[in-house]
């Protein structure tokens, strides 16, 4: 018996009672959370038993949990394609992401040399400019001012060789925005969502919804360096959706922990990141 075998039968002899449990208990609220998450996991064009199992049994049980509150925030937002291009978003919203994408084209050399002074070495690396509003890097003073639509500005930092599992985000809230500096010409660096690779070297910039089932890859000898932003769902009503974002703050710098365990968070200083709660 496989270890990846053994794995699924541990998790499948915790889930099940749990849900005998919860059936008898509180019925119909686990049928609803259960439909919720069957049309949230549905949203994925690639579908395997990983990941139903990831979503179900593993690292996508906080996405759906908040399949309820998600879903409603897709009721409250223009369409999601899922894995976007900047021409799909309203002016308003292109005109920060374009500023804030420029700057880091810009003055990709000195932040790379300060991103490398401040972590030198290390598995996974997040050096962070603003997190959901809150500064903390302000040596680029373009960064220095509230955006309406950009809540969070960093830079992912993979060393060589390095991989994160395949796993969900889990709000949906925000879209993803990543950039690659320093796209390596390989086709074993890449991010994979819905079925299909993006390779950085074919095209450095990738915008998505993170609450899909997504792994991103880097199988070269070199660092990996991503400009990471988190940016408002595009809306009839985003004042709503920043309010709402506001009154998650807190939930989101506790799910960061978990989902963030295996990186270092970097200020300018070298040290963690502690976003306030």
């Amino acid at each position: 018996m496989t270890r990846k075998t053994r794995k699924l039968i541990r998790r499948i002899a915790i889930a099940l009672p749990l849900a005998v449990l919860c059936f008898w208990l509180i019925p119909i609220v686990t049928i609803v959370w259960i439909v919720c998450g069957l049309i949230d996991v549905g949203r994925n064009k690639a579908k395997t038993q990983l990941m139903y199992s990831r979503y179900f049994m593993g690292n996508g049980i906080p996405t759906w949990l908040l399949s309820p509150f998600n879903l409603l925030i897709d009721l409250l937002s223009y369409k999601n394609p899922g894995v976007w291009r900047l021409e799909d978003f309203p002016p308003e919203w292109r005109a920060e992401i374009d500023t804030v994408l420029d700057t880091f084209r810009e003055k990709k050399t000195e932040i790379i040399a300060d991103i490398d002074q401040q972590f030198p070495a290390g598995r996974r690396g997040m050096y962070v400019y603003q997190w959901f509003g809150k500064q903390f890097v302000d040596d680029v003073p373009e960064f220095n001012r509230e955006f309406k639509y950009v809540k969070t500005i960093a830079v992912s930092v993979f060393s060589g060789k390095e991989s994160t599992t395949w796993h969900y985000g889990p709000l949906r809230l925000t879209l993803r925005v990543l950039l690659n500096l320093e796209p390596a010409d390989s086709d074993r660096v890449f991010i994979e969502c819905n079925g299909v690779k993006h390779l950085w070297r074919d095209d450095p910039l990738y915008i998505f919804d993170d609450t899909l089932f997504h792994q991103s890859v880097n199988e070269v000898d070199a660092r990996r360096y991503n400009v990471f932003m988190d940016v408002i769902r595009p809306s009839p009503v985003p004042g709503f959706l920043s309010t709402l974002l506001i009154g998650v703050s807190a939930l989101a710098d506790r799910l960061k922990a978990m989902f963030y365990k295996n990186w270092k968070m970097i200020d300018r200083r070298g040290e963690a990141a502690k976003p306030a709660s």
